[in-house]
C-alpha cells in the first residue's frame, strides 16, 4: 500500500537535488563538532526550558543529533553464507560474499543499518546522503543528486549491492546484474514502524540473522524509551497539541510538496506528539503545494529540511515566497523546524535520535535557535 508513497520520493527528491550542490562532497560532522553546535541535543528533554504554549511558540529551530556516528551491535556473528532471498521485487537472489558491500538509497538508512549490524569495515562506497561519522573516505557512487554511476560502481568491484526503488534508473540496476554483481533490492517503505523489517531483510541478506535480532531488540528498546520521554511533555489535550505540516522545498528548482500520510513524515510528527495536519485534509502521499492547502491546514509548525530552508533564504525568504504561508500561525509565528537532510527521513538505527531532536526543537525551540542567514 506504501509503496507509491515511496516511489514518489524517490522522484520529489531526485529533482530537488538535481538543483543542488551534491552533499556527498561535503564529510560528515564529527562528535566533537556536534557537541559545539548543538549542546542541548544530550540533555534529557524534561530538563531543557520547555515552552508554556507549544502552539503559540515563536521563532525558527534546528533539530539536531548529539552524534552522528552509528554504533555497531555487540553481536559479531560471522555471516553464514550462501544465503538465498526473495528481495522486494520478487526476485530470487543468491548471495555468496559480502567481503565487499556497496549499499545505496535515497536517504542514508541502509548504508547506516549495514554499519549498525557491525559490517561498516566491509562496506566500499556510498550514496550522497550517507553522511555520518567513519563514511567521509569512502566514494560517492552517485551523480546529479541520487542517480547511479554505474561506471563508478563497477571500479569498485562489490561483491553485493543494497538497494531500493529510491535510486536508481532501474536500467543502470539491470546493467550492473549483467556485469555479474550481486545486487538485493530492500524494501522502499520508510516509517517509524516499519524498521524491524528494514533491519530483518538486510541482516538476512547479509548472512547475519543473529545480529539483526541484536539490533531489533536496541532499536525497539531506544524507541520505546525515546517515546515513552516525549510522552512526559506532550499536552493532555489533543486542541493544546501543535498542528505540524512538513514542507519539502526546493527554491533553486521551483519545487514545492506537502508530505502527508503515508510519506513517512507523518509518523515522525505522531510520534513528537503533533497533530498532522495533512491528514485532517485528506493529503496522502506527497503532492505538490497549493495555497489553499495550506490555508486550510492552519499549521502552528512547518517541518522542513536544512537545505530546503536554506534554498528559500530561510524563513523570511520562504515566507516571501509562499505568501500563503503568512495567512497561517506557523507564518505568523514564524515557526519553522529544520533538520539535516540526511537525517530527518533516514528511519532506521537512528529513528529514536531523530524524533528527540525533533521533540527537543518542538518543546524547547529557544535551545536550538535556528540561524538565520547572512544579510
Amino acid at each position: 500500500m506504501r509503496r507509491a508513497p515511496a516511489l514518489l520520493l524517490a522522484a520529489v527528491l531526485a529533482i530537488g537535488l538535481a538543483g543542488c550542490a551534491d552533499p556527498g562532497a561535503s564529510a560528515a560532522p564529527q562528535k566533537s563538532d556536534v557537541a559545539d553546535t548543538c549542546p542541548q541535543a544530550s540533555v534529557p528533554l524534561a530538563q531543557l526550558d520547555l515552552v508554556d504554549d507549544v502552539r503559540s511558540a515563536t521563532g525558527g529551530s534546528t533539530a539536531c543529533l548529539s552524534s552522528h556516528a552509528i554504533e555497531p551491535v555487540a553481536d559479531d556473528t560471522a555471516p553464514e553464507l550462501p544465503v538465498t532471498v526473495t528481495d522486494s521485487e520478487g526476485r530470487e537472489v543468491e548471495i555468496t560474499d559480502v567481503d565487499r558491500i556497496l549499499p545505496i538509497d535515497i536517504s542514508g538508512t541502509i548504508a547506516s543499518t549495514v554499519f549498525a549490524l557491525g559490517l561498516g569495515d566491509q562496506v566500499v562506497g556510498r550514496d550522497s546522503s550517507t553522511m555520518f561519522a567513519g563514511t567521509e573516505d569512502l566514494p560517492v557512487v552517485t551523480k546529479t543528486g541520487h542517480t547511479l554511476n554505474a561506471e563508478a560502481i563497477l571500479e569498485l568491484a562489490p561483491t553485493v549491492i543494497l538497494t531500493d526503488t529510491t535510486i536508481g534508473p532501474k536500467e543502470i540496476r539491470q546493467q550492473l546484474r549483467d556485469a555479474g554483481i550481486t545486487i538485493v533490492v530492500i524494501s522502499s517503505d520508510r516509517r517509524l514502524d516499519t524498521t524491524d523489517e528494514l533491519v530483518t531483510e538486510i541482516a538476512t541478506a547479509l548472512g547475519v540473522p543473529s545480529r539483526g535480532a541484536a539490533l531489533i531488540e536496541r532499536l525497539d528498546a531506544d524507541l520505546d524509551d525515546a517515546l515513552a520521554e516525549i510522552a512526559e511533555v506532550v499536552p493532555t489535550e489533543v486542541d493544546d497539541r501543535a498542528r505540524m505540516l512538513f514542507l519539502y522545498v526546493r527554491g533553486n528548482a521551483n519545487i514545492y510538496y506537502i508530505f502527508g500520510e503515508d510519506s513517512g513524515a507523518d509518523s515522525l510528527i505522531d510520534a513528537v506528539g503533533g497533530v498532522d495536519v495533512a491528514a485532517e485534509i485528506g493529503w496522502t502521499g506527497m503532492k505538490p503545494m497549493t495555497a489553499e492547502a495550506l490555508v486550510a491546514a492552519r499549521p502552528d509548525v512547518l517541518v522542513m529540511m536544512t537545505d530546503g530552508l536554506e534554498s528559500v533564504d530561510g524563513i523570511d525568504g520562504l515566507i516571501e515566497r509562499i505568501p500563503a504561508i503568512a495567512e497561517t500561525p506557523a507564518g505568523a509565528n514564524r515557526r519553522v523546524i529544520d533538520m539535516a537532510d540526511s537525517e530527518i527521513l533516514s528511519f532506521g538505527p537512528r529513528s529514536a535520535d531523530v524524533i528527540e531532536a525533533i521533540a527537543r526543537a518542538l518543546y524547547a525551540p529557544s535551545e536550538s535557535a535556528t540561524a538565520e542567514p547572512a544579510k
